[in-house]
């Protein structure tokens, strides 16, 4: 099975989030694995600071905002993901994997809100998408 219908099938099962939200963690698994200069695994903390960088990067002070719209509110939802995502053999996991570890890593509000900084030196601020 491919890994769109893969995840199509996850969809049908478990309404809570789209496939954009999908997407978005096995990019940010991708983005992980060269933050930390890894080949293979990264653990469920690792991936959640993986995911943080890229949202920063990606959305700035909306990705609270485009996350709430694909039905993810706390860390935990990307838990849920993963583990989906592992249930269907589209992820691997190792013993020590567990879906507690994505619980309440980080607060969104105090991440991409409170936290967030605009960077006037970063190029890319200047470029027009």
């Amino acid at each position: 099975m491919d890994n769109l219908r893969a995840l199509k099938k996850i969809i049908e099962r478990d309404t809570r989030y789209p496939l954009e939200a999908y997407l978005f963690v096995l990019e940010a698994l991708l983005h992980t694995r060269r933050m930390f200069k890894q080949k293979s695994h990264a653990s469920g903390r690792e991936l959640l600071e993986g995911i943080k960088d890229l949202a920063l990067s990606r959305y700035g002070s909306m990705a609270k905002i485009v996350f709430e719209y694909w039905g993810i509110k706390e860390t935990r939802d990307f838990g849920n993901i993963v583990f989906n995502m592992v249930n269907e053999n589209l992820l691997s996991k190792t013993t020590d994997d567990k879906l507690s570890d994505f619980e309440k890593v980080f607060d969104f509000e105090d991440v991409f809100e409170k936290g967030y900084k605009i960077d006037v030196d970063d190029p890319r601020r200047h470029e027009r998408h």
